[in-house]
């Protein structure tokens, strides 16, 4: 049984705890928080018998075999650096960093020490995605050509994504992280990204943050293809979550925001999805989100890579690697140019 500890008790730490019980090889064995009472909440909320306010002290546990950084991107680096000294393996939310430097020493840390390393980027894992890169890996359209994602709701519901000189940017760094992903998983990760093009603005949340609400990036890898990725946390009605894949031979559509069960309600009736503007008139719930975002299927494959000491599909490399990406986003929006990709360490 693999015991797992978990840095963090905020929304994507409960979303982890969740994913864990259809994990049969693991169980929750801790977590951390800086706050007491939330910490304390949070081991009540999910059953964990040990929690503190020190992750040194969770990560030094015996009891704890892998840990699970759930925390802001400013925090990443530390914590990793606390779980590798303690020896521990350990799952990184995304981003990995919030800048590719930053993500290099990231890598570093592990890679010197020695530990186990997973890149926790739940979009390659739903099962929609999943299926579709099936298709697309046995032919069915062809030789892929084209990816269009897009990532957008009204914007993040905790207050440190809001700042972000200190989060590292905006919408394109908190989702596009994903779509960027999921590009290099269908592109092949030998077929590198080369050059990028993008374009942000803050067009409706400027009196919350300076970063960019709103970012559109292209995407063009070694062999010619092209991903066109858009975020935004400028849009209203709940989670948007789509891909769509054109080949030489046909095409390819997944959308996780469409819902089996949709409705018109007068009465609020509890929880529906994340990210809902609204909890009366037409709603679109989501039944087992955590499963239908590939959070569950994400940690069942690291716990099993981790157990059978095997290396899992998305490492820190790929986290650093998709860190670089963006830092040419970045710089193409500055500059208004294409921007290479540069990775080198």
């Amino acid at each position: 049984m693999i015991r797992v500890g978990i840095l963090g008790s905020g929304f994507i730490a409960d979303c982890y705890a969740d994913s864990l019980l259809d994990v049969r090889e693991a169980v929750l064995a801790g977590n951390t928080s800086r706050d007491a009472d939330k910490a304390r909440a949070f081991a009540e909320r999910w059953n964990s018998p040990l929690w503190t306010t020190d992750p040194a002290e969770l990560c030094a546990d015996p009891s704890i075999d892998l840990v699970v950084i759930a925390l802001p991107n400013e925090a990443h680096l530390e914590a990793v650096r606390i779980a590798a000294a303690a020896g521990k393996a350990i799952v990184c939310t995304k981003p990995l960093a919030r800048t590719g430097a930053e993500a290099a020493e990231i890598l570093r840390i592990v890679e010197q020490a020695g530990v186990w390393h997973g890149y926790a980027e739940s979009s390659v894992f739903s099962p929609n995605i999943e299926q579709a890169h099936r298709m697309a890996a046995a032919g069915g359209i062809g030789d892929l050509l084209t990816m269009r994602a897009r990532e957008a709701h009204s914007g993040p519901h905790a207050a440190h994504f809001w700042d972000a000189e200190t989060a590292g940017g905006g919408a394109l760094l908190d989702m596009g992280c994903h779509t960027v992903e999921s590009a290099r998983h269908f592109f092949g990760k030998d077929n590198r990204v080369v050059e990028a093009f993008a374009w942000g603005a803050t067009l409706r949340h400027a009196d919350k943050t300076t970063g960019e609400d709103t970012a559109v990036a292209l995407l063009k890898f070694e062999r010619g293809q092209l991903a066109i990725i858009e975020a935004s946390w400028a849009e209203q009605g709940g989670m948007q979550l789509r891909h769509e894949f054109s080949g030489s031979a046909g095409r390819l559509v997944t959308d996780t925001s469409v819902s089996p069960v949709w409705g018109f309600i007068t009465k609020p009736v509890g929880y529906l999805v994340e990210k809902a503007d609204v909890d009366t008139g037409w709603v679109h719930p989501v039944p087992e989100e955590t499963r239908a975002y590939g959070f569950s299927q994400q940690m069942r494959h690291f716990v099993q890579r981790f157990a059978a000491g095997e290396t899992p599909i998305e490492t820190f490399e790929d986290g650093w690697i998709v860190n670089c990406i963006l830092d040419a986003c970045y710089r193409s929006m500055r500059s208004g140019t294409w921007e290479k990709v540069l990775v080198a360490r």
